[in-house]
């Protein structure tokens, strides 16, 4: 059996229109209520719904042998994974962005950045050769330049609309980020034929539609 964790959300329902498009009879995932592990009928495949992070934690750990996670999470997590490959869907950007008409480099003062993504902006900086302050934000990054907490924030963008809307916008972007099938060391070795399998009817399906 293998079992893959999905990103709960537009990626999981991505991933299960994917999976579908292999030949999978996911019709238990189209009706799933409050369950979060499913057997797919007809198959050797288990589904699990989790967050984002925790995918990465259970293909880690070994719990799941194959996972449907964001780039973004994969770059903040920081820790080797196997990824396989490019799903193609979920693309958005990291991007810096900030109070409109506001000039993030202009002056010597001591800049703050707030982020949900610690790593990813301490990078970024440190590529440039720019001491930053981290202000770790769980909720709407948005509203840091707003309220004065930071000069500007690193967020995931997809169309620029939320930013637009809270009198912000993007001063440069960082890194293009889509959804990516990631899979555990182990199992690669201990489930070879039926992981390349499953990637082989995931790329067809993705080949046939850039067609």
């Amino acid at each position: 059996m293998i079992r893959i964790a999905l990103t709960k959300g537009r990626i999981e329902e991505k991933a299960v229109e994917l999976l579908e498009k292999c030949g999978y009879d996911i019709s238990e995932l189209r009706n799933k209520g409050r369950k979060l592990i499913f057997r797919l009928t007809g198959s050797d495949i288990e589904v699990v719904l989790a967050k984002a992070a925790d995918v990465l934690t259970y293909i880690e750990h070994g719990v799941c042998d194959v996972g449907v996670v964001g780039e973004d999470t994969i770059l903040e997590y920081e820790k080797p994974l196997y990824e396989m490959m490019d799903l193609g869907f979920g693309k958005c950007r990291f991007a810096l962005a900030g109070l409109k008409g506001g000039d993030f480099y202009a002056g010597y003062s001591h800049k703050k950045i707030a982020t949900k993504y610690p790593n990813v902006a301490k990078k970024y900086f440190n590529s440039k050769g720019i001491d930053i302050e981290i202000v770790k934000i769980e909720g709407s990054v948005e509203l840091a330049p707003i309220l004065e907490l930071a000069d500007a924030i690193v967020d995931i963008v997809e169309t620029g609309s939320t930013l637009k809307e809270n009198g912000l916008e993007v001063y440069e972007d960082i890194i293009p980020v889509s959804a990516r099938l990631v899979v555990n060391t182990a199992s690669m070795k201990l489930k070879k034929g039926e992981i390349e399998t499953l990637i082989s009817k995931l790329s067809d399906v993705i080949k046939s539609e850039n067609k």
